[in-house]
C-alpha cells in the first residue's frame, strides 16, 4: 500500500476544527519518500523567480504523492522594491488559504474529501505559489493515508518545508457572511482615470479629524506577475487615525487594476503605502481574493501589537 498503513481506521476530523495547532514531522517516517529534493536554502533566492514556476506553462496532472511541486518565491525581493527591510518589518500578519478541493485514499482505497483552512505567517523567508500549491494538492487524490489527523500534519511538514517557517492547518473553514463587515466606499460618486501602476499620490487624511473606521471596497483587482490573469478581491482598511479622504483611497485601489503583483505582495504594498502617507495609530489591512483552482487566499497585515484580524470570515464571492 502506498502512505500509511498502520491504522484501518476511517479518518476522522478533529472534534474543534475552530482549534489551530502547530504539528511537527514526528511519526510521519511511512510516508512515501519525497520524490523531488528541494533545494537548499542558500539556493532558493536564485532559482525560485515567477517565471521558472509551473504559472503559465501546461503541466501533467500529478498521479502521486509529490511534495516537490511546492514553489517558494523569496519574499526579500518584492519588499525592497517597496523600501521594506526583511529583518525589521512594519507589520504582523499571515496568508490565510482556504482549500475546497482536498481529496485522498483512506487505508482501505475509499476516497475522502475535505476542506481546510491554511496559514502562513509573513514572516515566513517564502510565500507558496498559488498554482503549485494546488497540483501538491492534487498529488494527493490517489494516495492512502491512515487519517485525515495524519494527512493534517503531512500537509503541516510539507507547507512549512516550503515557507520556511511553521505553517498552521486545520480542517473547516471560516464563516461565509453575506456583505464586508465595514463601510463600502464603492457608491462614491467620482470619476477615476488611473488604473495602474498604483499612484500613493492619491492617498490623504485629516489630522484635525481622528476617527477609528473599517473602509470596504470590492473593487480591488490587479494581475498575476507571470500569467497577467486577473486577480480579484475586497479589500479591508481598519484602521485609527487622521481620517482617510475616501475618494483619494477608492482611486488609489483602482489604480492596482493594470499592476502585476501577487495578492500578498499587493496587500503589504497597500499598509505600507496607506501607513506612510495617511499616518495612522494602527492599521490593519486585509484583501480576500476569489478562488482559483479550488483555493483562495486572504493576506492580512496589521500594524505591531494587533494580535490577530478583527473577524475572520468568508465572502459570498469566495
Amino acid at each position: 500500500m502506498d502512505g500509511f498503513t498502520a491504522s484501518p481506521s476511517q479518518p476522522t476530523l478533529p472534534a474543534n476544527p475552530k482549534i489551530l495547532l502547530l504539528i511537527t514531522t514526528e511519526g510521519l517516517r511511512r510516508w512515501p519518500t519525497r520524490p523531488k529534493a528541494r533545494p537548499s536554502r542558500d539556493t532558493i533566492s536564485s532559482m525560485n523567480t515567477p517565471q521558472d514556476s509551473s504559472l503559465g506553462r501546461e503541466v501533467s496532472y500529478p498521479s502521486q504523492y509529490d511534495p516537490g511541486l511546492l514553489f517558494p518565491i523569496p519574499r526579500i525581493g518584492a519588499r525592497a522594491g517597496i523600501g521594506l527591510d526583511d529583518a525589521a518589518l512594519p507589520f504582523v500578519g499571515h496568508d490565510r488559504w482556504h482549500a475546497f478541493e482536498l481529496s485522498w485514499l483512506d487505508s482501505r482505497g475509499k476516497p475522502q474529501v475535505a476542506v481546510a483552512t491554511v496559514q502562513v505567517p509573513c514572516t515566513s523567508p517564502r510565500l507558496i505559489e498559488s498554482k503549485s500549491f494546488k497540483l501538491y494538492l492534487n498529488s494527493l487524490n490517489s494516495t492512502r493515508i491512515d487519517s485525515a489527523e495524519a494527512l493534517r500534519e503531512r500537509l503541516v511538514a510539507d507547507l512549512s518545508a516550503c515557507a520556511g517557517a511553521p505553517v498552521q492547518v486545520q480542517f473547516g473553514l471560516p464563516p461565509l457572511v453575506e456583505a464586508p463587515l465595514g463601510e463600502s466606499i464603492d457608491g462614491l460618486d467620482v470619476g477615476i482615470d488611473c488604473y495602474g501602476p498604483p499612484q500613493a499620490d492619491y492617498l490623504a487624511a485629516d489630522a484635525g479629524e481622528v476617527v477609528e473606521e473599517t473602509l470596504v471596497s470590492s473593487l480591488l483587482k490587479s494581475n498575476c506577475p507571470v500569467t497577467g490573469q486577473p486577480d480579484w478581491a475586497t479589500v479591508s482598511v481598519r484602521y485609527r487615525g487622521p481620517k482617510i479622504d475616501r475618494a483619494g483611497l477608492l482611486r488609489y485601489l483602482v489604480s492596482y487594476r493594470e499592476h502585476a503583483e501577487f495578492h500578498e505582495q499587493c496587500v503589504e504594498r497597500i499598509f505600507s503605502e496607506v501607513s506612510a502617507r495617511c499616518q495612522p495609530l494602527w492599521l490593519e489591512v486585509e484583501a480576500r481574493y476569489t478562488r482559483r483552482g479550488g483555493l483562495d487566499i486572504n493576506p492580512w497585515r496589521a500594524s505591531h501589537g494587533i494580535a490577530g484580524p478583527a473577524a475572520t470570515f468568508r465572502e459570498l464571492r469566495q
